[in-house]
């Protein structure tokens, strides 16, 4: 069956652990709670950024090659009621703080995992790879190793079972509506 690009947006990533959060020259961080629905290829995810803002939304992620290199992703954003349906499917969840760091000009995603691994995200956009930040101290290129896309990590995930209204609600109270509401980061 072919796959229709239509609605969705070219993801072309590679995937590196490292061994350290590197010295920064900028740095924001966001808190990313992802519910993999249990028999399909749908994403719900949660981020909460520094300063408190909540933003929910349905992924659909459909592989372009035979690996995770490249993917179409699909987007819908949630409404809190939306949010709360969704929820009720049983999923697999993933917890992780997102460091978005820039610097020379080069900005790399690198996702802190609950157990302290540090998985570092670089985006090819156009396909042409972009090359590694020397600043970047890799351990190894795990861009095609399955056991590192997040359905996998949330598989392997001790408890990664059935939060989720709530998942952050730890670090933030609830909030009202779709407007985002500000909060302190912890």
């Amino acid at each position: 069956m072919a796959v229709s690009l239509k609605y969705a947006v070219v993801e072309r990533e590679r995937r590196f652990l490292v061994s350290k959060l590197p010295e920064i020259a900028h740095e924001r961080r966001r808190r990313i709670t992802d519910r993999y629905v249990t028999g399909t290829r749908l994403r719900l995810r949660e981020v909460v950024t520094e300063d408190g803002i909540v933003t929910r939304k349905l992924g659909h992620k459909v592989r372009l090659s035979g690996g995770p290199r490249e993917i179409a992703c699909t987007s819908l954003y949630l409404d809190d009621a939306e949010w709360d349906t969704l929820c009720r499917l049983p999923a697999k969840t993933l917890s992780k703080v997102r460091h978005l760091v820039t610097r020379d000009g080069v900005t790399v995603a690198i996702d802190e995992l609950d157990d302290g691994t540090l998985l570092a995200e670089i985006e090819d956009r156009d396909g042409a790879p972009v090359p590694v930040p020397n600043w970047l101290d890799v351990l190894q290129d795990v861009t095609d190793d399955e056991k590192w896309t997040g359905a996998q990590l949330a598989r392997q995930a001790p408890g990664g079972g059935e939060l989720c209204r709530g998942d952050l609600a730890w670090m933030f109270p609830r909030r009202s509506g779709t407007r985002a509401i500000r909060r302190r980061w912890p």
